[in-house]
């Protein structure tokens, strides 16, 4: 029977691996859909350049300075250059951790690139891959995941609010804030024009992917079978998203006069980030609110970077920035003490009794985590601005970077002549 739970553990969290890593083709789809089609083709094929890259380095290092023995306050040091093999551990194969790992560690790069979008080199994205995957996200999953000083006080943050969303997003906008904007963006005077994506079917075949795709992100974090407790977490994961997404429409209605489509599509993503860390420790009427929230907040924290000169083309500071802050933060008020035992993390939340400890320690796992992953990706990207530059030429995002980056057109019957495209 013990076998039985082993395997089928081993099963469940590899089929969830799968489906995270899948959710990078949403990502291919949300990015290139929310941007100009001259860039495209370069969109699609950096995403899976940068996850080798993830993979690789997550292999080398990221995996042991996370999870290895004999840490430190910043990170752990064994494991390097994993070597696999099949040892038994907490009821899982030890490998399959590892690709379940390893997809959350892709995923948190994937977003922090979104901030690179439409001007920045190709080899700015390799650079600052592999030095992310050292020197920022493996720091902070070993804070919050790997039994570091986060761990020690209680952080509770199931599958990554903080770890992989807030930290994607606060080296994204360390990226915004050095690219500087898209050329055509903003006007002398402050005022800023709309640059449309290019195709929105794309972006709404993105969400649809992204939302069945985080259901091996949560409920997959259960890394178990027993009991069917993977199904609570598929639940309230769900819930929110279905309230985000319905609260950002409504809200854009409200307020705009008109029903926007990338608002609603942004509040369900924005409902996936917010309950990803707290969808099992609170209950479903919870969920509910927190995704209700989520959506809400989307839709005036695209307005606010937009006032700020923050040129984000795919949204990925407020839907995993704001959004992650808000999720990490719901578990200090909606967290109840059985599911916080159940869990083993943490305690309950203001609603339920537990005060304002929880709520503090969520509060500091953001700040320190938000501004870690901000000022060290800052400091990468300032240092390649010094040596090498960042963005492409202003000819080279005139004509896109398909053409200027690879040589070729993600879409050759748009650009090329009739002539050239007949033996396409």
């Amino acid at each position: 029977m013990e076998n039985l739970e082993f395997l089928m553990n081993s099963l469940w969290t590899m089929v969830a691996a799968i489906l995270v890593i899948f959710m990078l083709g949403g990502f291919i789809l949300l990015e290139a859909g929310s941007t100009r089609m001259k860039n495209a083709g370069h969109i699609a094929g950096k995403t899976i350049f940068t996850f080798g890259i993830a993979s690789l380095v997550f292999w080398a290092v990221g995996y042991g300075f996370i999870f290895g023995d004999n840490a430190n306050f910043f990170v752990g040091m064994s494991d390097f250059f994993y070597g696999g093999g099949q040892v038994e551990d907490g009821g899982l194969q030890t490998t399959v951790f590892f690709v379940f790992q390893l997809a959350f560690a892709g995923i948190s790069l994937t977003i922090a690139l979104g901030g690179f979008a439409e001007r920045a080199k190709l080899s700015v994205y390799l650079i600052f891959s592999v030095l992310f995957g050292i020197l920022v996200y493996p720091i902070i999953a070993h804070w919050i995941w790997g039994g570091g000083w986060l761990a020690e006080h209680g952080k509770q943050d199931f599958a990554g609010s903080t770890v992989v969303h807030l930290t994607g997003a606060a080296a994204a906008l360390a990226a915004t804030m050095l690219l500087k904007p898209r050329i055509g963006k903003y006007n002398a005077d402050g005022s800023s024009n709309p640059i449309f994506g290019h195709n929105q079917v794309y972006t709404a075949l993105s969400v649809l992917i992204l939302w069945v795709g985080w259901f091996g992100f949560n409920a997959g974090s259960t890394v178990s079978v027993a009991d069917g407790f993977f199904g609570y977490v598929a639940l309230n994961t769900n819930l929110a998203a279905a309230a985000g997404a319905v609260a950002a429409l409504l809200i854009s209605w409200i307020v705009l006069g008109k029903s926007d489509i990338t608002t609603m599509l942004n509040g369900a993503l924005a409902g996936l980030v917010a309950i990803t860390a707290s969808c099992a420790f609170v209950e479903p009427w919870a969920a509910v609110v927190i995704g209700l929230i989520a959506g809400v907040l989307v839709f005036y924290s695209v307005r606010f970077f937009e006032s700020r000169k923050i040129d984000d083309p795919i949204f990925a500071l407020s839907v995993h920035g704001t959004a992650g802050i808000w999720g990490t933060l719901s578990n200090g008020f909606f967290a109840t003490a059985e599911l916080a035992e159940y869990t083993g993390v943490g305690k309950a939340g203001l609603f339920y009794g537990g005060g304002f400890g929880q709520l503090g320690v969520q509060a500091l796992g953001v700040i320190t985590c938000g501004l870690f992953a901000f000022a060290i990706s800052y400091v990468i990207l300032f240092a390649i601005k010094k040596v090498s530059g960042l963005r492409v030429t202003e000819e080279e995002e005139i004509m896109g970077l398909d053409i200027s980056e690879h040589g070729s057109y993600g879409y050759p019957e748009a650009f090329l002549p009739k002539d050239e495209t007949k033996s396409l």
